[in-house]
C-alpha cells in the first residue's frame, strides 16, 4: 500500500491562519500582535558588489511563508521619500502588509533604510536685498572643486564663460597661460549675479545641455560639484519629476551669489563649498574675514553646524578705487590675488593686500589701438612724491572709461599718505626685525664670539 503524495492544506485553512490586515501603528493601549508562526522576519541580504562606488543596497528583502495569502512584491513598493517630504506612516495604506511584523520593527526599518541612503544637500539661499538698479547685479565669484583632473578650456565650457582672460584674471593666473593648461582646483569663476525676492542667483548663466542617462540630481552634484540642488535647477526650469528629463533639454543652473555689501562695505561674494574636515574658523582665515561675519551671513547658529559639502556664503573684501560714478565700469570691485581687465583689456586693476587700493596699469599688447590715460604729465599708474612732504605721495589713478561719444578711458590725481601714525617715512623708519639687526657680517662676528664665550663658561662651571 503506497502512501498518497502530502498535499496543501485547503485555501481556506490557510487563510484561517492568516491575520487580516491592519495598519502599522497598533492602538496605543495594546502591544501589537505578533507576526504569524510560519512567517519569516525580514533579514537583510547584503548584493555582491561588482562597483566600489555604488552604494549597497539597504531594502529589506522579506520572505514569505508560499502559503501567506496576498503577498505584495518589493517591487510594488514607493521609493522612500526625502527626510523632509515623510509623512505619517500610518496613513500611507501602501504599507500594510497582509503578514504584518510588529511595528516597532517596521518603523526601525524605515528609519535605518533613510539612515543609510545619501540624502541631498539643503539647497542655499544668499540672502541679497538690494534693490536699486546698479545694486542689484554685480559679479560674483564661484569657487568650484572639478571631480576630475580638467582643464581651463574645459572649465570655461562648462560655466559659458565669453572670456578665457576673464578666468585666468579671476584665478591670478598670466595673461599668456593656454587654454589647454590644468585647472586649479579650486578654480575662481566670475559670473553676472542678480538679485530678486530677497536673494540672489547667477544671471542666465550658467546653462547645461542633458545627455543621455542625465539625472538632475547628477547635474548638480556632479557636474557643478555640489553648487546646487536638484531642488534649485527643477524649480528654475518648472520640472516636475527630477529623475525624468529630455536628452538634449537646455537647464538653468542657478548658482547662489549676492550682491549686498558688508559691514557698509563692498564686497566681492564668494560661493563656496565646504570640504570635509573644514571649519568655520579656518575658512575665515582662509579667506580674510571673520567667523562672526560666516555666521552671520550663513544663518549658522554656531560654527558647529557647519557640513561637509555646505555651500557658504563667504565676503572677499575688495580694495577701494577711485572710479567715477559716471564711467562704465563703476561697479568695479576686485579682491585680493586676482585681477581684473577693464576698458576694452586696455587697462588691468589688481588689488593691493597692503593699502587695499586699487592698482591699476595699462596693459601690454593685449589690445592693439588703446586711448592714452595720462594725468597730466604723470601717465597712468605712475607716481610722485611731493616737495613739500615726505609723508605725500600723488599717483596718477585709473578712473573708469567712458564710450558715450568716443573711447576714452579716464585718470586722476590722487593724494594718498605713506607715513605711519607717527609720522615716519617708511625709509626713515627703524628696523626692528631680528634680521635686520644682525645684517651685517660684524654683527655676525660678535654673535659668534660670544656663544663661545658662553660655552666656555658652561664648561668650567660644570667641571667645578
Amino acid at each position: 500500500m503506497t502512501t498518497p503524495p502530502p498535499t496543501s492544506p485547503p485555501r481556506a485553512a490557510v487563510q484561517a491562519h492568516c491575520p487580516t490586515p491592519r495598519t502599522l501603528s497598533p492602538p496605543p493601549h495594546r502591544s501589537p500582535p505578533l507576526p504569524p508562526r510560519h512567517c519569516a522576519s525580514p533579514t537583510f541580504k547584503q548584493p555582491r558588489q561588482t562597483n566600489p562606488h555604488t552604494p549597497p543596497r539597504t531594502a529589506p528583502l522579506y520572505h514569505h511563508h508560499p502559503h501567506c495569502c496576498n503577498t505584495v512584491p518589493l517591487s510594488h513598493y514607493p521609493p522612500a521619500p526625502a527626510p523632509a517630504e515623510l509623512a505619517p506612516i500610518a496613513a500611507t495604506p501602501a504599507m500594510a502588509t497582509p503578514c504584518p511584523l510588529p511595528a516597532l520593527l517596521l518603523l526601525t526599518l524605515a528609519a535605518l533604510s533613510l539612515s543609510l541612503s545619501p540624502t541631498p544637500a539643503a539647497a542655499a539661499r544668499f540672502a541679497c536685498n538690494a534693490t536699486a538698479p546698479r545694486a542689484s547685479t554685480c559679479q560674483a565669484l564661484v569657487s568650484y572643486s572639478p571631480p576630475n583632473a580638467t582643464t581651463l578650456a574645459a572649465v570655461r565650457a562648462l560655466f559659458q564663460l565669453r572670456s578665457h582672460r576673464a578666468l585666468l584674471a579671476s584665478n591670478n593666473l598670466p595673461p599668456s597661460t593656454p587654454t589647454t593648461a590644468p585647472a586649479p582646483s579650486p578654480v575662481r569663476v566670475r559670473l553676472p549675479c542678480l538679485c530678486s525676492g530677497g536673494a540672489g542667483a547667477t544671471f542666465q548663466r550658467p546653462t547645461y545641455k542633458v545627455r543621455a542617462g542625465d539625472t538632475l540630481d547628477a547635474v548638480a552634484r556632479g557636474a557643478f560639484a555640489g553648487l546646487v540642488t536638484y531642488r534649485d535647477i527643477a524649480a528654475a526650469n518648472n520640472v516636475s519629476d527630477p529623475n525624468r528629463v529630455a536628452v538634449g533639454q537646455e537647464l538653468w543652473v542657478p548658482l547662489p551669489c549676492s550682491c549686498d555689501p558688508v559691514g557698509g562695505e563692498p564686497v566681492v561674494h564668494l560661493t563656496y563649498v565646504a570640504p570635509a574636515g573644514s571649519s568655520v574658523a579656518g575658512i575665515a582665515e582662509e579667506y580674510g574675514t571673520t567667523e562672526e561675519t560666516i555666521l552671520a551671513l550663513n544663518r549658522m547658529p554656531d560654527a558647529k553646524s557647519l557640513l561637509a559639502g555646505q555651500v557658504l556664503d563667504v565676503p572677499l573684501r575688495a580694495c577701494s578705487s577711485a572710479i567715477s560714478s559716471s564711467a562704465i565700469d563703476r561697479n568695479l570691485r576686485v579682491p585680493n590675488a586676482s585681477y581684473i581687465l577693464t576698458a576694452n583689456n586696455c587697462i588691468m586693476c589688481g588689488c593691493s593686500s597692503t593699502t587695499w587700493q586699487l592698482d591699476c596699469q595699462p596693459t601690454q599688447g593685449l589690445t592693439p589701438s588703446c586711448p592714452a590715460a595720462k594725468c597730466g604729465d604723470l601717465f597712468l599708474g605712475n607716481t610722485s612724491t611731493s616737495a613739500t612732504s615726505t609723508c605725500e605721495s600723488t599717483t596718477c589713478s585709473y578712473a573708469g572709461y567712458t564710450n558715450s561719444s568716443s573711447f576714452t578711458i579716464l585718470a586722476n590725481l590722487t593724494t594718498s599718505s605713506v607715513c605711519n601714525a607717527a609720522g615716519i617715512s617708511p625709509a626713515a623708519q627703524p628696523s626692528h626685525s631680528l634680521a635686520s639687526r644682525l645684517g651685517s657680517p660684524a654683527r655676525w662676528s660678535e654673535l659668534i664670539v660670544g656663544l663661545h664665550v658662553a660655552l666656555l663658561c658652561l664648561g668650567f662651571l660644570r667641571r667645578d
